[in-house]
C-alpha cells in the first residue's frame, strides 16, 4: 500500500478547542505520530494564550526553515512546538492578519480557477478562507524545504541512484480550510490533497432551521437551498473543495449520503471517527478518578440545587455544541419532564436523578422538581471553569448513564466518549455513531433509538423509558452495561479506525501521481 513520506493536517481546531473536531485530530494523532514519527505537522490558527492551552513552543524545531523565510511568510509570525495530546505532534501556528490587503485578490482568483463565490461571504467566512490560503503557502514553503534538505542528504552520500519522488499528503478539515486545497492544486500539484467534511454545511443548515431534512431528502438541492438559507459562499467553498481534492472523504454512512445529494459528489471512502484508548484511566486509577468525578459532581449539583445531593443520585448529563434541536436538547429536556412524571406516579422508590446539561453558552437557572433535577454548565470544560475547575472527561468519568438523541450527528463523539469511559449511553438512528453501534452486538452499553423527523414525542418517550429502566437495574446488569459501553469503544479505537486514513492516503497519492505525470 503506498502511503506516504511526510502528512501536512490543517484544521480550524489544531491546538484549538471549540468543537468535535478537536477530538478527532487530538485523539487521532498518536497513531499517526507512531507510523510516522516526527512526519506529521498539524497546521492551525495562532490565538497567542488560548492557544497556549494546548501548544508547547519550540523554536528549536525547524529552525533551518524558518531562516529561510521571506516576505509574506515572514508576516504570518510561525510559532513551531508540540500539540499537547497523545503523541504530541509536530504543530505550527500562524497568523494569516497579513493576507487581509489581498482578500479580494484572493477571491477573484479563487473564483477564476475553482468558481468558488466568495461575493456573498459574511460572518466568520474571510477569515476562515484567508487562514486556509495562508496554510497553504507554509505548505508549500514546508514541502520546498524537505525536497531540498533530501537533495542535500542524497547528494552528501554521493548517491548514483536518484532520490524516490517525496510523497506528501495535504489534509483539509472542513470548509473552513479548503482554501488550502484550492492553493496547493495550483501551486504546488506534486502534493497529494485530501478534505473531509464532517458535516455538510447545507445539512446542518437544513436541519437547524426546523426543515425536514429526511423526509425530503431526495428532494434537496444544494445550490438552491444554500442561496435559501444565505448559505451561498460557504456552500460553495465546501462543494468545491469536494470535487477539487484528490481524495474527498467524509465520517459516516449517513453523511455520505448528504456529500451525494447536496454536494453532487460521492465520497472516495468513509472515515469514521475513533478514540485513543490512551485517555482513559486504567485499574485503580480508573476508580479513583470515577470517585472523584462523583463527589465533584454531588458538590456543584448541591451548591446549584440548594441541597445535598443524595450519594446514590442517578447522575445523567447531556454535553455538545448549543444546538437546540440538532443535538436532541429539546427532546432531552421534553424527557426529563417525561421522567419526573413517571417517577411521580410510580409506586416504587425511586433515586433522585440529576441531569447535567454540559452545553457551553446555554446559561439556565438550575432546577429541582419530583425527583429530577436540571444543573447547567454553561462552560468550556478545559479545566479552567469556574464551577469545577476540572475537564471534561474528568467529570464525564463519574456519570452513570448519558443522553445524546441527536437530530442531526455525522457521527456523534460524545456518545462514544461515554462509552470509552464505561459509561453507558442512548443515542439515535441518526447519529453515524449510533447507525454503527447499532451494528455492534454489544447492545446494553448503547441504546440506540430510532428517530426520524416526526416522532419527537416517541423519542422522548422511549428516552425517559431508557432513564427508568436502567434506574432499576441490579447491581450485575449495570456493571455488564458499563462493560459492553467499554467493548463497543474498543471497536471504535483507531487503532481500528485508521486503515480507513490508510486507504485515503494512498487514493490521494495515486491520483495526485497520474496527475502530475500527465
Amino acid at each position: 500500500m503506498t502511503q506516504p513520506d511526510y502528512i501536512f493536517e490543517t484544521s480550524w481546531e489544531v491546538c484549538n478547542r471549540v468543537g468535535g473536531i478537536y477530538a478527532v485530530l487530538s485523539t487521532r494523532a498518536a497513531s499517526m505520530q507512531a507510523e510516522h514519527p516526527d512526519k506529521v505537522f498539524f497546521f492551525g490558527p495562532d490565538f497567542g494564550t488560548h492557544s497556549d492551552t494546548y501548544f508547547a513552543e519550540d523554536k528549536s524545531l525547524l529552525k533551518e526553515w524558518k531562516k529561510s523565510f521571506e516576505v509574506p511568510l515572514s508576516a504570518f509570525n510561525i510559532r513551531t512546538g508540540r500539540w499537547k495530546v497523545p503523541g504530541e505532534p509536530i504543530a505550527i501556528l500562524l497568523k494569516f492578519d497579513a493576507l487581509w490587503p489581498r482578500k479580494n485578490e484572493i477571491y477573484a482568483w479563487a473564483w477564476d480557477k475553482y468558481q468558488v463565490q466568495s461575493h456573498a461571504a459574511y460572518g466568520d467566512y474571510d477569515e476562515s478562507c484567508l487562514f486556509g490560503y495562508a496554510a497553504g503557502m507554509v505548505m508549500e514553503s514546508l514541502y520546498g524545504f524537505i525536497v531540498e534538505s533530501r537533495k542535500s542528504k542524497v547528494e552528501s552520500r554521493k548517491s548514483k541512484v536518484e532520490s524516490e519522488k517525496l510523497k506528501v499528503c495535504a489534509h483539509a478539515n472542513e470548509w473552513q480550510t479548503a482554501f488550502s486545497i484550492f492553493y496547493l492544486q495550483d501551486h504546488c500539484p506534486e502534493i497529494a490533497t485530501l478534505f473531509t467534511t464532517h458535516a455538510t454545511g447545507i445539512g446542518r443548515s437544513i436541519a437547524g432551521n426546523g426543515k425536514p431534512l429526511y423526509d425530503y431528502f431526495e428532494g434537496y438541492n444544494g445550490d438552491q437551498m444554500a442561496a435559501e438559507l444565505n448559505m451561498v459562499s460557504k456552500h460553495s467553498v465546501e462543494k468545491q473543495a469536494a470535487h477539487t481534492a484528490d481524495c474527498f472523504t467524509t465520517v459516516s454512512y449517513i453523511t455520505a449520503r448528504e456529500c451525494k445529494q447536496l454536494l453532487d459528489k460521492e465520497v472516495d471512502i468513509e472515515t469514521p471517527n475513533g478514540f485513543e484508548s490512551t485517555f482513559v484511566p486504567k485499574g485503580k486509577a480508573f476508580d479513583k478518578k470515577r470517585a472523584e468525578a462523583r463527589e465533584a459532581l454531588r458538590r456543584v449539583a448541591g451548591e446549584q440545587l440548594g441541597g445535598a445531593v443524595p450519594q446514590n443520585a442517578l447522575l445523567v448529563c447531556i454535553s455538545g455544541r448549543q444546538e437546540w434541536k440538532n443535538k436532541g436538547i429539546d427532546v432531552f429536556a421534553a424527557a426529563l419532564d417525561k421522567l419526573a412524571q413517571k417517577i411521580y406516579h410510580s409506586d416504587q422508590p425511586e433515586r433522585e436523578v440529576v441531569a447535567f446539561v454540559m452545553i457551553p453558552y446555554l446559561d439556565r437557572a438550575p432546577s429541582r422538581k419530583g425527583k429530577v433535577s436540571a444543573v447547567f454548565v454553561p462552560y468550556y470544560l478545559d479545566g479552567h471553569d469556574p464551577l469545577f475547575g476540572m475537564t471534561y472527561y474528568d467529570l464525564l468519568i463519574g456519570m452513570d448513564i448519558t443522553v445524546f438523541p441527536s437530530y442531526y450527528e455525522p457521527w456523534g463523539y460524545t456518545p462514544l466518549e461515554s462509552c470509552a469511559f464505561h459509561v453507558p449511553t442512548i443515542t439515535t438512528s441518526l447519529a453515524g455513531f449510533g447507525e454503527w453501534a447499532a451494528r455492534q452486538k454489544e447492545q446494553k452499553g448503547v441504546t440506540v433509538i430510532e428517530r426520524t423527523d416526526s416522532n419527537f414525542d416517541e423519542v422522548a418517550e422511549q428516552v425517559a423509558d431508557t432513564l427508568l429502566h436502567y434506574d432499576r437495574l441490579h447491581g450485575e446488569e449495570k456493571a455488564l452495561a458499563r462493560q459492553e459501553a467499554a467493548a463497543v469503544a474498543k471497536k471504535a479505537d483507531w487503532k481500528h479506525f485508521f486503515k480507513y486514513y490508510r486507504k485515503a492516503y494512498e487514493i490521494a497519492l495515486t491520483k495526485a501521481k497520474k496527475r502530475n505525470n500527465k
